[in-house]
């Protein structure tokens, strides 16, 4: 079987969605699978863009392909007769994050008709899709919401889980992955403030120069430079996988996450609790408060509170960060069984 694995590019931008589109043509290749990947570039700004890029999509032809593995808008627009959908989410601006006051389409006579126009080509491409798996329950309930199209969930697996041992603690607090306002790393130099024995540690690629800059800018205003270490940047893995497994703990604080998140499953692959926001959608699928992490509002004196309690009782930390492990390991994550799920 040739599978072609199709997802979107926004070039110099590296996060998980990335990560997991590389690991999935890896792991087909693995499995005997003939397959290669394809990145559509993407851009949602302007607004008034997402049309042209949808009609890009859709006007793409294939050939000399048997399945097409498709995971992100607009790239699961491309029409295929046999194509599996594994969906990591769909553009939220035209659908929960609209709701929430945070799209990028104007609230206009115009943006109405973009709207319709990604939900009328999104309703068209899961029809024609062949099978949907959803990357986690909040994407599958967003899915069944807004579109009324059922999927069954299918989460992805830590990709090289070897690498996180877990080791001795450092002492420090980790925020990984991308930098930016969704994933609001700002609160946790604000936290600072609140925690006077912390000390914190981002590591990742900001998504813009301002992302970057707003950090520095923060951590000065605050006064807590001295306690901030910012490896603001590509972050290569056996470097990352060495931060997480030294890391007292680990702090993730998206917006409405889709899934459990790179961060949070590396977080306990290394018996490392995990601190989140209770506004984080996905990630508290498995981050239960005391129970293997601490659940905070997303406000710097409450996250502060939550970040001296880890500082402050490193054997508390390292009970929480033992059983997020165990429920890591009771998810039965493993690459094998999940592509069998997608080329069966």
């Amino acid at each position: 079987m040739k599978v072609l694995v199709l997802s979107t590019m926004v070039p110099f931008v590296h996060g998980g969605a990335e990560e997991l589109f590389f690991h999935l043509v890896d792991n087909l290749k693995a499995a005997g699978v003939e397959a290669e990947g394809f990145r559509i570039p993407f851009t949602w700004n302007p607004a008034e863009r997402l049309i042209d890029e949808m009609l890009i999509a859709r006007r793409l032809r294939l050939y000399n392909v048997d399945r097409v593995i498709a995971l992100k808008f607009p790239a699961y627009l491309v029409p295929w007769n046999d194509k599996v959908l594994w969906l990591l989410h769909q553009f939220r601006q035209a659908y929960d994050l609209l709701d929430a006051g945070q799209s990028n389409i104007p609230p206009d006579a115009r943006g109405a008709q973009i709207i319709r126009a990604i939900r009328a080509a999104d309703n068209a491409a899961f029809a024609e899709s062949t099978r949907i798996f959803a990357n986690a329950p909040t994407t599958a309930r967003r899915l069944a919401h807004y579109n009324g199209v059922a999927s069954e969930v299918l989460r992805p697996p830590l990709n090289d889980p070897e690498l996180f041992a877990g080791a001795e603690s450092g002492g420090y607090v980790l925020a990984t992955g991308r930098v930016n306002a969704g994933k609001r790393q700002h609160l946790l130099i604000r936290a600072l403030g609140h925690a006077r024995s912390t000390r914190l540690v981002i590591a990742g690629p900001p998504d813009s120069a301002e992302d970057a800059a707003l950090l520095r800018r923060l951590a000065a205003e605050e006064g807590v430079a001295d306690r901030v270490d910012l490896r603001l940047g590509f972050v290569p893995r056996l470097e990352l996988a060495e931060l997480v497994n030294r890391a007292l703990a680990v702090a993730y604080l998206p917006f409405d996450e889709d899934s459990l998140g790179y961060c949070t499953m590396e977080a306990f692959q290394a018996a490392k609790p995990v601190l989140t926001t209770n506004d984080a959608g996905g990630v508290l699928d498995i981050v239960h408060h005391d129970e293997t992490g601490l659940v905070s509002a997303p406000e710097p004196e409450a996250l502060g509170a939550a970040l001296a309690a880890l500082s402050g009782d490193p054997a508390r930390a390292a009970r929480l960060g033992s059983a997020g492990r165990a429920a890591m390991e009771a998810e039965e994550l493993t690459w094998p069984a999940t592509i069998e799920k997608l080329v069966s």
